[in-house]
């Protein structure tokens, strides 16, 4: 159905390597203006020096050059990339000041950007327009949007132009996504069966369940060190959004469901997501919720994990915490008060917009397009996404099975999925169709599994037919809902954990939801809504 891999043949070149990030102006690239770059193929004779900005795991080794990854691209392509690199936590902030002061690089890959970013940047300039690069120098790129062409539709801005290269990852599609659901609660099966206790199947009986995590001892060591339930509030794979859906139509990271006629709703607002609050204050009251959920940030939230000081917790995959073993699973969807089950769905995708940029300071464009290209070659993408083979100094997600032309995923062997990944991979921009698996690659031993036990357990219960599209909204409406979303989100997540702890939520409704429209909700959802209609006539 889908696919290319790109050849290419020597070009001899006469160039210089200069080192240190490109600025603006005529800094440019490494590889002078003055030297012959168009028509090239690789790998090049002599090495061509690219200016990069980009982000890492702490995991990662601090010069991205060092991973087997870049090795091997750098001795296909000839081309030397010269990072910026850093940790993912201060990437925004650096990036952010490199830009607001003219000192651009080629290009920044994982970029992080948002929409509203890449309609400003490529208002002013900042960043170029891709359409045309992409159909003239990236046939690894123009294969994937031929076979796949809702992409494009996707990439592309209300003014016409393409301002980035994505990340695209399928795995299911539909509510069997492994992108619909986030906050997987795993509850611990030791504790239950040593208390000789059922899996919850409504909220009262999780409520029961906890409690006696709490105060019958279940890890047999005499001390009251249990538990019962902890998260990272507001923090995606490790909230509890996933208990919201026990009282209608639940909550997500972005507050929005769509309903099955085509209706935008904010969850924030709705009667079920108070009494979901209700309920986790009593859980809270009961001393049942981890005091520091409110706080921790996700190491924090790992190390207790890893001791198995969790009754139930939240997350993506359990073997990223707890370890790929028996000890905990998945918690099925409860009923609540009215009896009825509802898992609801994220609005993610396998889909990021803003994973790549080129810069207006890049003097070599069709040299970076034509590198960049390479990361959308079908074997290469499946190793930007989760990693390589063939590394002599650490665990290897892979092997390469040469008469296949296939990268088999090896064994994770109790490794932590995420963190093996963080150390190799490069985050994209990168594409992988769901025809590459069992062609190109075979699913991961982790997503095959979760995919497995959402379909059993998770996907039954999804009510709602439909998420909310990734859609490019114009500049005008990105500017009115990043300005109403910046104050309404902090407000709403503000109040959440607030009444989590004082209970206060009943006698304090009518004036959150007076300040809620005070916010600009009403003009969010008029926007949204508007967006989604055009979507679903387009």
């Amino acid at each position: 159905m889908r696919k290319t891999i790109y050849s290419a043949t020597a070009l001899a070149l006469s160039v210089s390597m200069i080192a240190g990030c490109s600025g603006g102006g005529d800094k440019g690239s490494a590889a002078s203006k003055s030297y012959d770059l168009t028509n090239v193929s690789f790998p090049l004779q002599e090495k061509v020096t690219l200016n990069f900005m980009t982000q890492s795991s702490p995991l990662a080794p601090t010069d991205p050059n060092q991973k087997l990854i870049y090795k091997r691209l750098e001795e296909k392509t000839g081309v030397h990339v010269n990072w910026k690199n850093f940790t993912s936590d201060s990437f925004v902030e650096k990036r952010n000041l490199a830009v607001a002061s003219g000192d651009l690089p080629d290009a920044i890959l994982d970029a992080a950007y948002s929409d509203y970013d890449l309609l400003k940047l490529g208002t002013d300039k900042t960043i170029i327009p891709l359409e045309d690069i992409i159909t003239k120098y990236m046939p690894n790129l123009q294969k994937v949007l031929e076979e796949a062409p809702e992409y494009k539709a996707m990439m592309t801005a209300p003014d016409g132009h393409i301002y980035s290269f994505p990340w695209i990852e399928e795995l299911g599609a539909g509510k069997e996504s492994i992108h619909s659901v986030n906050d997987i609660p795993w509850i611990n099966m030791e504790w239950l069966n040593k208390l000789g206790l059922k899996m919850p199947t409504t909220t009262e009986e999780l409520k029961n369940v906890l409690l006696a995590f709490k105060k019958d001892d279940p890890n047999g060591n005499g001390q009251a060190d249990e538990i019962p339930l902890s998260v990272v509030m507001n923090n995606g794979n490790e909230d509890l959004n996933f208990l919201f859906g026990a009282f209608g139509l639940g909550d997500n990271g972005d507050h929005t469901v769509v309903t099955n006629d085509g209706k935008v709703v904010f969850t924030a607002d709705q009667d079920g997501y108070k009494d979901a609050i209700n309920y986790l204050h009593e859980l809270y009251a009961l001393d049942l919720i981890d005091e520091e959920s409110f706080e921790q940030d996700y190491n924090t939230f790992l190390a207790k994990g890893q001791d198995e000081r969790y009754g139930l917790y939240f997350t993506w995959d359990k073997a990223n915490i707890t370890g790929n073993n028996d000890k905990y699973d998945l918690m099925q969807p409860l009923a609540g008060p009215s009896g009825e089950v509802n898992v609801t769905r994220t609005n993610n995708y396998g889909f990021d917009r803003g994973r790549m940029v080129i810069t207006s300071a890049n003097k070599n464009v069709e040299l970076t397009a034509k590198w960049i290209d390479q990361l959308y070659e079908p074997l290469q993408s499946v190793q930007d996404n989760w990693g390589t083979y063939g590394d002599e100094t650490q665990q290897n997600i892979f092997k390469f099975d040469e008469a296949k032309g296939m990268l088999e995923h090896l064994p994770l062997e109790g490794a932590a999925p995420a963190e093996l990944r963080q150390k190799t991979n490069i985050g994209g921009p990168l594409a992988i169709l769901d025809e590459y698996y069992g062609k190109y690659t075979t699913k991961p031993d982790d997503a095959a599994w979760r995919l497995n036990i959402m379909k059993e357990k998770l996907v039954p219960y999804m009510k709602a037919e439909n998420n909310y599209p990734k859609i490019f909204f114009s500049l005008e409406d990105q500017k009115q809902l990043s300005t109403i979303e910046t104050d309404l989100f902090a407000y709403v997540n503000r109040k959440r954990a607030e009444w989590m702890k004082t209970g206060k939520v009943n006698e304090e409704w009518a004036d959150y939801l007076k300040e809620l429209n005070r916010l600009g909700l009403d003009k969010w959802l008029q926007i949204k809504q508007a967006g989604y209609d055009n979507y679903i006539k387009s």
